[in-house]
């Protein structure tokens, strides 16, 4: 606070208020959603993970996106569309290959900072309400380091979102031949939304006009920038549908590899 003597002629001094915030709105609600939300997702999918079990229905060729590509030595020999090479440990996921990159494309995802760092770590919480820590460093040590790596996990996130999409490509494609059902609609919703969220990430839109010094003379260019940089706008809506989306996909595919009920079947 300026102090009388050296504050300017004329100027007010700040008001002592006691009170962290002056905010009577429910300002906490947002990070205690975001704390349930997230928390019960990662429960969730943890389970699954190290479940080892329920993920592919060989009868329509339905591989849950929590175990794709299936790599270890413990995987259904019809879903190990690339082989099977990891040693089939109970603590090495079945899609070591890809969860991973996943995870850390997502940590890093600009969205999910601003999410945990305001929910998780309350740095800070809401606009107007003081951080929960006394010292602010900033993005600058370890491990928060690590999230100038964004852009580099963005190129991963677009390749395990090509291998989602042969995935749902061969769903079409059971022992009977051609096949379509209700599984096959979530599989390709699924695709699409994750399409949307990881073409939508800041990263992206950088790499596709970010570097441009004139649109004029990059038409492509430039219409590919403007579709991503509508659907960067949606980038957090984007981030909530796809983990629903996943969660949708891998419990309808457990629920029918458990025989909890059988796939509504459109053709064969």
């Amino acid at each position: 606070m300026t102090s009388t003597a050296t504050r300017p002629r004329g100027a007010r001094a700040r008001a002592a208020i006691a009170a962290k915030t002056l905010r009577t709105d429910r300002w906490w609600f947002a990070p205690l959603i975001t704390v349930i939300g997230l928390s019960a997702w990662v429960a969730y999918a943890t389970v699954r993970v190290f479940m080892h079990d329920f993920y592919w229905v060989a009868d329509y060729h339905y591989l849950t996106p929590f175990y794709s590509p299936c790599v270890t030595e413990r995987c259904v020999e019809g879903a190990s569309h690339f082989g099977r090479f990891l040693p089939g440990w109970w603590i090495i996921p079945d899609a070591a290959l890809t969860l991973p990159f996943l995870l850390l494309f997502r940590l890093t995802c600009y969205y999910y900072r601003k999410a945990y760092y305001r929910s998780f770590w309350l740095s800070p919480p809401a606009c107007a309400v003081p951080d929960g820590h006394k010292e602010y460093g900033g993005e600058t040590r370890f491990p928060l380091l690590g999230q100038n790596l964004h852009r580099y996990f963005f190129y991963a996130a677009a390749i395990i979102s090509l291998i989602n999409t042969w995935d749902a490509i061969l769903a079409f494609h059971s022992p009977k031949g051609f096949g379509f059902g209700l599984g096959n609609i979530i599989l390709v919703l699924n695709v699409v939304m994750l399409w949307a969220y990881t073409i939508s990430c800041h990263s992206c839109r950088h790499i596709i006009g970010g570097r441009l010094k004139h649109f004029s003379k990059h038409p492509v260019r430039y219409k590919a920038w403007t579709f991503v940089s509508a659907l960067n706008v949606r980038h957090m809506q984007l981030a909530w549908i796809t983990l629903g989306t996943l969660a949708l996909a891998d419990f309808y595919i457990m629920a029918l590899a458990a025989g909890w009920f059988s796939d509504l079947r459109f053709i064969n």
